[in-house]
């Protein structure tokens, strides 16, 4: 037998795709594409992200057979197309001998020639593997031209035991697909944790991450590929499609890549606004919806759902509805109106004076003799989601919902009204951020965005918020002030705080046993809250699942 020639270099593409979950064919259609332009750029392997042909993450979809069986199909079908071309790292739930894997696929020569299983199941946070998927045992190295290559998929970096075990085993360099999430500490965790697995193993490394929006959850790509010393040779761009080639050398016995591109990997408040329209143009696109429609306040809120939804989808796919009532100031007429001209969207004003007049004059035999309240606050703003549900119904645009982190935490928002949409851009946001955030898109405009220069009138940022729903209300009649607020819910949410560390913080006790109070009492409002992008550590929903009927608090102490 013949033994196989090992080659000094290696020519390797990474394909940064967008997948939609469950769209088999589309997603293959997108890898074929890749493939034809790695076998244009004579590259010999192209490595594709994470559980690509499925999508990241499926969730129970890989719990179906069916699915299951249609991507072993069109695994082996892609595999066919490797026996004149580069070899692939394709990953996809893979079922043998009755156990289901995550698993990186080897094709060359026209076949599978090897397949590597997860080992690490990530089960925090966000994920839910374990649930779905077996773990594999400790990977060894496939080869390919005689090199020894190992396929370590997503959190395999972020553990230790993978790396060490391929490198043990003869392993030269590492390739690895992705479905990494993003997050405001996505950068730096990757570059720790990736990093400092690629040091310890000495190892080059090709990281390929998938992008696109996903329900709640953000990819922002940003692949690279990094020397065994860490030094970057390769960075893709941060929230789009992208692909790049990177090519590899043996000298003096270690692998060294060059001529790759190196993209600026975002950060910041650039990172945190691209995030938000990516997530909610993914969602608005992935499932057919041509249209959007908000309620434009006069508020900040509202004004930054406005601007996230045209940077996202464009003017002409937004559409922005003024109702004002009794309490409506002319001043938030004005800001409204000027928001919308300077975003260019459809804006319309329908008042609702007649409707809440009308749903009053109904209850009025009940709510006679009584003071009026939050039931009568509360009319108002499930008579504007009504207004723009039938609005919704009657054209399709879909309900964007404006409502932040801030609101959502303490339940300043109504359930059945201001809280009614199909997804929310600033769900993970709270509410200091929100005015810095559009503050820095006033000032910014990146280049692949959609919307204008300026996007919202200084005077929406400049005015003190309000619900305005009764005469002068302003939201610090029965809030702290918001920079008081967000501390204290950073810290009893991001951060698991008790209630003494707040305290030390110089936080008044009441304040923050009331702020403990409002939170927890209001989780039943979040469970029944539309969708909305991951932007922090920890957001509502998939990171943070407390019980809606729940009894613990925190104990404050005396004085």
């Amino acid at each position: 037998m013949t033994a196989t020639l090992k080659t000094s270099s290696l020519k390797i593409a990474s394909a940064q795709l967008n997948p939609i979950v469950g769209d088999l064919v589309g997603n293959m259609e997108k890898a074929r594409k890749a493939y034809a332009r790695a076998r244009r750029d004579k590259a010999d392997i192209l490595v594709l992200p994470e559980l690509f042909i499925i999508g990241y993450p499926p969730e129970d979809l890989v719990l179906k057979p069916a699915a299951i069986e249609d991507c072993r199909k069109l695994a082996e079908d892609f595999a066919a197309m490797t026996k004149d071309g580069p070899a692939v790292v394709f990953s996809t739930p893979w079922l043998d001998e009755g156990k289901l894997y995550s698993a990186a696929l080897f094709m060359q020569e026209g076949k599978i020639t090897d397949a590597r299983y997860k080992h690490h199941l990530p089960n925090y946070g966000v994920f839910d593997e374990y649930r779905v998927f077996t773990s594999g045992p400790l990977p060894l190295p496939i080869e390919f031209k005689g090199v020894k290559i190992g396929l370590p998929i997503c959190e395999d970096l972020w553990q230790p035991g993978v790396a060490a075990a391929l490198k043990a085993a003869g392993a030269e360099l590492l390739i690895s697909p992705n479905g990494s999430p993003w997050r405001r500490t996505a950068l730096s965790e990757r570059q720790e944790e990736v990093g400092g697995r690629v040091d310890a193993a000495d190892l080059p490394l090709i990281y390929v991450n998938q992008v696109g929006g996903q329900d709640e959850l953000v990819f922002d790509g940003s692949s690279f590929a990094m020397q065994a010393n860490g030094a970057l040779v390769q960075t893709l761009k941060s929230f789009v499609e992208d692909y790049g080639t990177t090519l590899w050398s043996k000298t003096d016995g270690l692998w060294i890549g060059s001529e790759g591109d190196l993209h600026p990997q975002l950060s910041g408040y650039e990172a945190d606004w691209r995030g938000m329209c990516l997530g909610l143009g993914d969602y608005v696109n992935k499932n057919g919806f041509t249209q959007v429609i908000l309620g434009l306040s006069g508020g900040v809120d509202s004004a930054m759902a406005a601007a996230i939804a045209v940077d996202a989808l464009g003017p002409d796919r937004v559409w922005c509805v003024m109702m004002p009532y009794d309490y409506t100031s002319p001043e938030s007429l004005t800001d409204a109106k000027d928001c919308a001209d300077a975003l260019g969207c459809k804006y319309d004003i329908i008042p609702i004076e007649a409707a809440v007049d009308g749903f009053t004059s109904m209850l009025a035999p009940q709510f006679e003799g009584l003071e009026p309240n939050t039931a009568e606050e509360n009319l108002q703003s499930r008579t504007r989601a009504v207004t723009l549900m039938a609005l919704s119904n009657k054209f399709g645009p879909m309900l964007v919902t404006t409502g932040n982190k801030s609101e959502m935490a303490v339940g300043y928002a109504t359930l059945y009204g201001d809280m009614c949409g199909g997804y929310n851009p600033l769900k993970d946001v709270y509410k200091t951020e929100v005015f810095k955030l559009i503050d820095w898109r006033n000032k910014h405009r990146p280049a692949d965005l959609l919307g204008s220069d300026k996007p919202c009138p200084q005077n929406i940022i400049d005015k003190p918020p309000s619900a305005e729903l009764r005469p002068d209300q302003k939201d610090s009649d029965s809030l702290p002030e918001y920079d008081v607020l967000d501390d204290i819910l950073f810290g009893l949410v991001e951060q698991e705080l008790a209630v003494e560390d707040l305290i030390s913080r110089g936080h008044k006790p009441a304040t923050v046993k009331r702020i403990q109070h409002l939170l927890y009492i209001n989780e039943y409002k979040r469970r029944q809250a539309p969708p909305g992008v991951k932007i922090g550590t920890k957001n509502f929903g998939r990171d943070r699942r407390y019980p809606i009927t729940n009894k613990y608090r925190d104990a404050v102490p005396e004085g």
